[in-house]
């Protein structure tokens, strides 16, 4: 098995100019090769939320156009941000689960407006900037136990797994168990597994950019054989008029959709806490030291929240499949630069970005999340106490198809089982304050 760490840059020529300047690509024993590979891996394997958020949220009653445009511009600002302000490897993008919450059951289910759900995501934006600008964020975070630190990366995993063989169509819905194997003999399977030998060989063999090697090997064969058509380079974008600045605040401020609001300020804060955790700390980023870059992240998407909802978009959020550019070898914030780029790009180029099936990426996820299950081995499996909250936030996370219900039952397990084996001590009382909000969100409000 091959760590991140282990790439090969002995050959690699410094990095200068302005590159160097701002990123520090040789503190970080990086170059711009490599930080540009990363930043186009990051890209192909997210860019299907530029046409899959505008379809949930068009569920909803809104514009599709419109929503088109505001996914690409606040992908494109929210991880610029990420790139100049914290310097992180690290992608943006309104956040899958959160815009089907915010189509199927606050606009769909309770019958809000979409302009009054998305004041919800101002108002909850507003929170969790709030939040984090107090450090309340930050306090969270130092009281995350160690294990649970280490299951976050796991349980992102195991997410990134399902995700990939959902994709590959390996993996497919049975009402009997729920989930069953899919069709093997279909083209998207086949051509995914070859994807995926392909990269963990390259990988393997030191090939630089194997992931992306792999991606766009799948995908140029699947005009061949997969039955994928190119539709082309280029098209004008359209107008983002129909959602931008439409957010009704003083609906979402009325009594009934302020459980919505606490809602989504909950799933948003451990949403992206536990990816910007987990991503960092297999980038090598989360040690002493580099703590006040991992701050600056929780601001840079505190205020992605608050731009998107201006926008006209469902709350904005880190993105997992950034594991796989931190996979390719990015470590600053010049690989989030090229993804941000290449969103902005994609008003222009949808058709192009749209040519990427999600067989192709697919054996890049999962080659990234087997690889995230090696932290596993730094659990101390003597003590249950440890050991059961960790596993349960780790298989909580792809079962529920949430990384904040995830935590939610890792803080609860922890708490309980420390208090009933009298070391109730050993907790530090943040640990309570949020096994105490999530129980309250699952008693009074419900899973969603």
């Amino acid at each position: 098995m091959l760590d991140i760490s282990e790439h090969d840059t002995s050959s690699a020529r410094p990095a200068t100019g302005w590159a160097e300047r701002m990123f520090k690509l040789k503190e970080h024993n990086t170059t711009v090769r490599t930080e540009l590979v990363a930043g186009l891996t990051t890209f192909l394997t997210m860019a299907y939320i530029i046409f899959v958020n505008p379809s949930i949220l068009g569920d909803a009653g809104m514009p599709k156009d419109a929503v088109f445009v505001a996914t690409c511009l606040i992908a494109a600002l929210g991880t610029a941000i990420m790139a100049f302000y914290a310097n992180y490897p690290i992608a943006l993008a309104p956040g899958m689960g959160l815009n089907a919450y915010f189509a199927y059951v606050v606009v769909l289910q309770m019958g809000f407006t979409w302009q009054a759900a998305l004041g919800a995501v101002f108002v909850s934006g507003c929170l969790f900037l709030l939040v984090t600008l107090f450090k309340l964020r930050e306090l969270i975070i130092r009281g995350i136990p160690q294990s649970i630190r280490v299951a976050i990366t796991v349980g992102i995993g195991l997410f990134l797994a399902i995700i990939a063989l959902k994709s590959a169509g390996i993996v497919a819905p049975s009402k009997a168990t729920y989930i069953t194997l899919g069709d093997l003999h279909t083209p998207q399977v086949v051509l995914a597994t070859l994807g995926f030998f392909t990269i963990v060989v390259l990988d393997r063999l030191k090939v630089p950019g194997a992931i992306l090697i792999g991606i766009i090997a799948v995908t140029v064969l699947s005009f061949f054989f997969g039955g994928n058509t190119f539709h082309g380079v280029f098209s004008a974008p359209p107008s983002i008029a129909p959602t931008f600045l439409q957010l009704d605040i003083k609906s979402a401020l009325s009594g009934g959709i302020l459980n919505v609001i606490l809602v989504f300020f909950l799933v948003e804060l451990f949403d992206a806490t536990g990816t910007l955790m987990g991503v960092a700390r297999r980038a090598g980023l989360l040690v002493p030291g580099k703590m006040d870059r991992l701050n600056k992240s929780l601001l840079a998407d505190s205020g992605a929240i608050f731009a998107g909802s201006l926008l006209g978009t469902s709350s904005t959020t880190a993105y997992v499949e950034s594991a796989a550019g931190v996979q390719a070898g990015g470590r600053t914030g010049l690989t989030a630069l090229t993804v941000a780029v290449l969103f902005l790009a994609a008003l222009v180029i949808s058709p192009l970005a749209g040519s990427v099936p999600a067989y192709a990426t697919a054996p890049a996820l999962f080659f990234v999340a087997c690889l995230m299950l090696r932290d596993i081995t730094e659990l101390d499996w003597d003590d249950t106490t440890e050991v059961i909250p960790a596993a349960v936030t780790a298989l909580a996370m792809p079962f529920t198809y949430s990384i904040a219900n995830g935590l939610a039952f890792g803080f609860i397990t922890y708490a309980v089982l420390k208090l009933f084996t009298g070391r109730a001590r050993q907790v530090h009382w943040m640990v309570w304050l949020i096994g105490g909000v999530f129980l309250f969100k699952f008693i009074y409000i419900g899973g969603h």
